[in-house]
C-alpha cells in the first residue's frame, strides 16, 4: 500500500495526479525487481480514503484497491466507501 508521508494522520489526500504518478513509479520498480510477475502485484492506496474522495481514486487504473484507515471506524462511512468504489 502507498500513502504519502505528508498524509499520514493529517486527513489530507493526494490529488489523483499525485496518486497516479506514485503508483506508476511503484509499478516500474515492481517490474524491474519481479519482471513480468510485477504486473500481478496489487498496489493499494491508503492516504485518507474517505466517502468524498474514493470514487475519483477508484477510477484510476493504477489503483488496485484501498487501505482504509480512520474511515473504517465508522461503519456508515466504510459502507459508503465500498459502494462508491465499485
Amino acid at each position: 500500500a502507498y500513502e504519502p508521508v505528508w498524509a499520514i494522520g493529517t486527513g489530507e489526500v493526494a490529488t489523483t495526479e499525485q496518486v497516479s504518478e506514485a503508483h506508476n513509479q511503484i509499478r516500474d520498480v515492481l517490474l524491474e525487481v519481479y519482471e513480468a510477475r510485477g504486473t500481478e502485484i496489487p498496489i493499494l492506496y491508503g492516504g485518507s480514503v474517505k466517502p468524498n474522495n474514493c470514487a475519483s481514486l477508484a477510477i484510476l487504473k493504477e489503483v488496485n484497491g484501498f487501505l482504509v484507515g480512520g474511515a473504517s471506524l465508522n461503519p456508515k462511512d466504510f459502507l459508503e466507501i465500498l459502494r462508491k468504489s465499485h
